[in-house]
């Protein structure tokens, strides 16, 4: 018995063809293949209703390329998009402040194998 999935969208009974997921941290819509499992928290998509979906202001929609050939995206494809999403959205790494020494953090210190320690009188 073969079960092919349908449009997520009310009353459409076309078969999906692209899987829509979201990064709400980041405000983005993610389209893409069709997944190969059907996940909780994406909706798939008949090629009708992918074409005509939009995004809320704001929010930016990556479209994944479709190959008519087997061998493209698959579903870790998708979640390997969001999270690469997720990391070029985070803050930069902070730096040290100037004038401050790099060997100490905090109530700690870096001691360099190579120095001698200050001898004791």
């Amino acid at each position: 018995m073969s079960h092919v999935r349908r449009c997520s969208r009310t009353a459409c009974r076309q078969p999906a063809v692209f899987t829509l997921t979201y990064v709400y941290a980041d405000s983005t819509a993610v389209l893409g293949p069709l997944a190969a499992y059907v996940e909780p928290h994406c909706y798939d998509l008949c090629a009708m209703h992918a074409d005509r979906l939009t995004a809320p202001r704001g929010w930016e929609v990556v479209r994944l390329p479709v190959e008519a050939v087997g061998g493209g995206p698959g579903s870790d494809d998708l979640e390997a998009l969001a999270d690469a999403v997720r990391e070029a959205a985070r803050p930069p790494a902070q730096t040290e402040p100037e004038g401050e020494d790099p060997t100490r953090r905090g109530h700690l210190r870096v001691v360099r194998s190579d120095q001698q320690p200050p001898r004791q009188s």
